[in-house]
């Protein structure tokens, strides 16, 4: 759409204090969110001292503006409305200047449609009109249609500076009563600085993230970070409260196409935009981002169609039942409980969705994230049923469908390795985890994230592989026993019956500076079972070490016991050793074919039925087919 060329909307433009005139004492208006506020309105009605201006009742979804002041809401002459405390209205709902109102984002527009919160007076940021007469609603819908329709008296503020943005956007100049010209830019907002710790949590975050993935943004260091862990991924979708600078750079990446949405299908939908000058530009007259209203943005029925919907949410602490404290101040745009809840209720709806918990394992003093209890902590996210997968700097924990004491283990292996000896002491002491549970505080810094990788095998058979954890003991477990009793005895040189928890966590606690074991998942994030074990043990006498694997019967002959091999070998080779040995049993060919494809040189010698094999790394042969 082009902007009119000779703007008879200009011969409407009164001043803005000629506007003010219009208001009356104990009037209740409306005002935009973030990028949305019009800023010369609300900064002419803070300084005013006009006789009129007592007594008034400001509604604004989120506060995070400059244009409310503390100063002037302390003067008693206005109050502030809002249903978020963002980092402008926070201390003054502690010291009784503002009202918060615990909703839903989702349900505020029935509040104000039905006249539950009246609103005499809208301040709505426009655009210039076009040609047809109609200007658009720029970069923060919020709830303003619903405002617009209440009011008496609905003031347009014409922004040269907000983007021309489609969807729900487009408004007739003949809705406002009365326009005024804006003297100040909109509000925009920096960057987020980064540093390592964050950048690797998202690195984590974005590992269970997969090709065809919807995802909620939002603004803070993680989100900052994401972008550039996630461009090699394929047709992610977005459908989020918050377009950013970051999420800007996702899109040109390529990664995101909307594709595979179920609403909004092509788009990226949004309800407001956070960000710089850079990001306005982009958005003005880009068809690639809908703007909609919130309760289409927060609606969970409409999040729900969206498959493999992730929500990604920073937190400020977590305790190893999975209860979220979350951050207080400018990082805490909607995340607090209230404002998740609709967003929660889409993702555990979506088919595939689920929710990622994102913190770094200490904080900015030292202290500890990952703790026994934040129960007594504020803003507390009392919903450890609803969190799937928590990441840190040190790798992703698995919590769906885990009971407490699975839940703990799995927490304890992301904290901090210097804070994990006292978690897991403070864990039997509150009962959580098994008196004789097994912790291996030497390796605590071993754990190779390196080895971390997937594969697709034949058909189309996608296997994730990581180092084993020791939360790893019930995945293993159920897997011997779905092993036949030859398979055991292949294994494990013996007809072993049972696999009791003692001998079971021995053997998932691995003291990764000695030794390696590499575990292959299938299934979705946060539901991986585990189908393959393969491990190398360093020998005491001599730089060689002995290797063992193992594959679900159900996923033989796929090749997946060959990646393995080869996986192992190549880390023991880096870790600076000559070579792997391995004990054959001469029944088992398949075994000895594994290690005939593996491509390393091989010398067997048969002892007693059994083919001791040892394998150097002077040179790689060509692979065999």
């Amino acid at each position: 759409m082009k902007r009119a060329k000779n703007p008879d909307w200009k011969k409407r433009i009164v001043s803005t204090d000629a506007a003010l005139t219009r208001i009356e004492p104990g009037m209740n208006i409306f005002i935009g969110t973030g990028t949305a506020e019009p800023r010369t309105l609300v900064k002419r009605l803070m300084a005013s001292d006009a006789y009129n201006l007592q007594d008034l009742t400001l509604i604004q979804l989120v506060s995070l503006g400059d244009a409310i002041s503390l100063e002037a809401l302390q003067s008693h002459k206005y109050r502030l409305r809002t249903f978020f405390s963002g980092w402008v209205a926070s201390d003054a709902i502690a010291a009784g200047h503002v009202d918060l109102i615990p909703a839903r984002f989702s349900t505020i527009p029935r509040l104000i449609a039905s006249g539950q919160m009246a609103i005499d007076v809208a301040f709505i940021q426009i655009t210039p009109p076009t040609e047809t007469g109609y200007c658009s609603l720029g970069v923060g819908l919020d709830v303003a249609r619903q405002a617009m329709e209440q009011a008496d008296l609905v003031v347009g503020e014409i922004n040269t500076d907000i983007p021309f943005t489609y969807g729900d956007t487009f408004v007739p100049m003949d809705a406002f009563d009365l326009l005024v010209e804006s003297r100040d830019p909109p509000l925009y907002f920096d960057r987020w600085p980064l540093d390592d710790v964050f950048d690797q949590v998202a690195a984590n975050v974005a590992s269970v993230i997969e090709d065809g993935s919807c995802l909620a943004y939002n603004i803070g260091p993680i989100y900052e970070a994401l972008p550039k862990h996630l461009a090699n991924k394929r047709d992610l979708g977005i459908h989020t409260p918050f377009f950013t600078d970051a999420l800007m750079d996702l899109v040109r990446s390529g990664a995101v196409s909307n594709r595979q949405k179920g609403i909004f299908r092509g788009r990226s939908l949004s309800g407001f935009a956070l960000g710089s000058p850079r990001l306005m530009r982009w958005l003005d007259h880009n068809p690639l981002v809908e703007f909609q209203s919130v309760d289409r943005v927060f609606n969970p029925m409409d999040i729900a169609r969206n498959p493999r919907f992730v929500l990604i949410i920073p937190a400020r602490r977590v305790d190893l039942t999975g209860r979220a404290a979350m951050s207080i101040g400018k990082g805490a745009v909607t995340t607090g409980p209230g404002q998740l809840a609709d967003f929660f209720n889409g993702a555990d709806l979506s088919p595939g969705g689920y929710t990622v918990l994102a913190l770094p394992s200490r904080n900015r003093n030292g202290e500890p994230n990952v703790r026994l209890s934040v129960e007594d902590m504020p803003n507390l996210l009392n919903q450890p049923e609803s969190m799937d997968i928590v990441a840190t700097e040190y790798g992703t924990a698995n919590l769906r469908g885990r009971t407490l004491r699975e839940r703990a283990q799995a927490l304890i292996e992301i904290a901090h390795p210097e804070d994990r000896p006292a978690l897991l002491e403070s864990a039997k002491e509150a009962h959580i985890l098994f008196p004789d549970q097994i912790f291996l505080a030497e390796s605590a810094h071993c754990y190779p994230d390196d080895v971390a990788t997937r594969h697709t095998f034949k058909n189309d058979l996608v296997v994730r592989f990581r180092a084993i954890k020791p939360s790893d003991e019930d995945q293993m477990r159920r897997l011997f026993y779905r092993f036949s009793d030859e398979a055991i005895y292949y294994r494990y040189f013996a007809p072993i019956k049972t696999m009791t928890h003692a001998k079971m966590q021995e053997y998932v606690n691995v003291n990764y500076c000695e030794a390696l074991s590499i575990v292959g998942l299938i299934g979705e994030p946060g539901q991986g079972t585990i189908i393959a074990e393969g491990r190398y043990v360093r020998h005491k006498n001599k730089p060689y070490a002995d290797v063992a694997f193992v594959v679900d019967e159900q996923y033989q002959g796929l090749g997946i016991a060959t990646f393995l091999y080869r996986m192992l070998a190549r880390h023991a080779q880096q870790q600076g050793m000559a070579g792997l040995t391995a004990d054959v049993l001469t029944s088992n060919r398949a075994m000895l074919k594994v290690f005939e494809r593996g491509g390393y040189p091989m010398q067997a010698k048969i002892q007693e039925g059994i083919y001791a094999l040892t394998i150097t790394f002077d040179h790689k042969m060509e692979p065999s087919a």
